[in-house]
């Protein structure tokens, strides 16, 4: 872009400092001389303007030498132009391009901070279910030995209820020969009465006195079969809450059971988790390949970006060695007019 206020005056006076410094005004040693201001199309034209205004000072006919000296000044002017377009065309497209890919990496790092936050997410969640399953574990080990511990508890009742049942059924034994003995007693108590009756008045004495001793041994052994009997209900009853405890402890074991089944639920829903996890991290590692390729575009693309400030390098060199090709003719130009010159002298 040009500066505000930039005249054909200032470049008239940058290209006469460079041409008293034995310089080649050319379009950037102008522009230099100007403190790096304007726009160089602006002061090539301002350069064209001052020649052919020179030119035309100097008389309407034109040097062979000045034509050439014009046209390869044009020339390089073109070619800088155009050489300036095609490395500004190329640095814009290539920016484009940086700016896409630059874009598409920094996508891809937030899908992969996403992705990284997603996995500590769940490495969370899979560290609360194995704490969790831990504490299932160590809960479900309590409970095996609180079955153990209520197994080896029925079995110690199973054993007394058992004996309890050999113990009533050895009372009802007593009871049984309690009563075949009462009987036998009444028995002979029967024949001995018929003996006594046969026999003489004078054993009737006796024979109460026998009755007597029978009957209070006969009180004796009610007064124990009511002993028995009253041993015989505790035993009952003892044997009825201990079937009660039995059916306690198998409905403990029922709800145990539960417990496993409800536990082995967690174990299942512990391995879905576990599998999503490791889908997790698959997915996690598909996109790593991707930031990794992304960088590799990246890299390509500075390596052609780095390809064209080559090109352009190149570009600007040729640029410089045209210059120079002209600041060469100039010189010739004039030492041929001075040949010209001293030719017209000789001739008046």
């Amino acid at each position: 872009m040009a500066r505000g206020g930039l005249y054909k005056s200032d470049v008239q006076k940058a290209r006469d400092a460079l041409r008293a410094q034995g310089k080649h005004p050319s379009v950037d040693a102008v522009r230099v001389a100007l403190g790096n201001t304007g726009s160089k199309t602006t002061i090539h034209r301002y350069l064209k303007e001052l020649e052919e205004e020179e030119g035309q000072g100097l008389g309407a006919k034109v040097a062979v030498s000045d034509a050439l000296q014009d046209l390869v000044g044009r020339l390089a002017a073109r070619l800088h132009e155009e050489a300036e377009a095609v490395v500004t065309e190329a640095q814009q497209r290539f920016a484009a391009q940086l700016q896409q890919r630059s874009d598409a990496l920094e996508q891809a790092r937030q899908e992969a901070s996403a992705l990284s936050n997603q996995l500590q997410r769940t490495e969370a969640a899979l560290h609360e279910e194995r704490t969790a399953h831990a504490s299932a574990q160590q809960s479900l080990a309590e409970r095996v030995t609180e079955i153990a511990q209520l197994s080896e508890r029925i079995a110690g009742l199973s054993a007394r209820v058992a004996e309890h049942e050999a113990h009533a059924k050895s009372l009802e034994e007593k009871h049984a020969h309690a009563r075949e003995a009462l009987e036998h007693f009444r028995t002979s108590m029967k024949e001995q009465r018929e003996q006594e009756q046969r026999r003489h008045e004078h054993q009737v004495q006796e024979l109460q006195v026998t009755l007597r001793q029978a009957n209070e041994a006969l009180t004796a052994k009610n007064h124990e079969l009511l002993q028995l009997n009253r041993d015989n209900s505790q035993w009952l009853e003892r044997h009825g809450r201990l079937e009660r405890e039995l059916a306690d402890a198998r409905r403990g074991i029922e709800a145990q059971q539960k417990e496993l089944d409800a536990l082995r639920l967690t174990a299942a829903e512990h391995q879905a988790l576990q599998e999503r996890w490791a889908k997790d991290v698959q997915a996690l590692e598909a996109a790593r390949v991707e930031l990794t390729s992304a960088r590799a575009e990246a890299t390509k693309e500075r390596e052609r970006r780095e390809q064209a400030e080559a090109d352009a390098l190149r570009a600007g060199v040729r640029l410089e060695t045209l210059e120079q090709l002209l600041a060469q003719l100039k010189p010739e130009q004039a030492v041929a007019d001075t040949a010209s010159a001293g030719k017209g002298r000789g001739r008046e």
